[in-house]
């Protein structure tokens, strides 16, 4: 069993720059894919961007390729989203997501362990 609490969201104008976190309880978190979604009001929940258990691997949705990037701590049981050059399209409700496996996974099916996700607002 893995608990997932996110933090970082907030208020930040567009061009502007935000770092999200995503702790992980347990003791076995570097066997842990992970990933990060959104959900804006009225759209399906979306993937953002995922990092495999040992950090070599990482994919990016192409809307957030090239201003977004995951990375994890595994010391600290800790993953990462720093997001740059923002736009108020990236506005949502971001979530952490985990699942043990070896690789980054893109689908909301893949994950079991959801956090309860952190507001982030960009305003134009």
């Amino acid at each position: 069993q893995v608990q997932l609490v996110e933090s970082g969201g907030g208020l930040v104008q567009a061009g502007g720059s935000l770092r999200l976190s995503c702790a992980a309880s347990g003791r076995t978190f570097s066997s842990y894919a992970m990933g990060w979604f959104r959900q804006a009001p009225g759209k399906e929940r979306e993937f953002v961007a995922a990092i495999s258990w040992s950090g070599g691997s990482t994919t990016y949705a192409d809307s957030v390729k090239g201003r977004f990037t995951i990375s994890r701590d595994n010391s600290k049981n800790t993953v990462y989203l720093q997001m740059n050059k923002m736009k108020p399209e990236d506005t949502a409700v971001y979530y952490c997501a985990a699942r043990r496996g070896s690789r980054s996974y893109v689908n909301t099916y893949e994950y079991a362990y959801w956090g309860q996700g952190t507001q982030v607002t960009v305003s134009s």
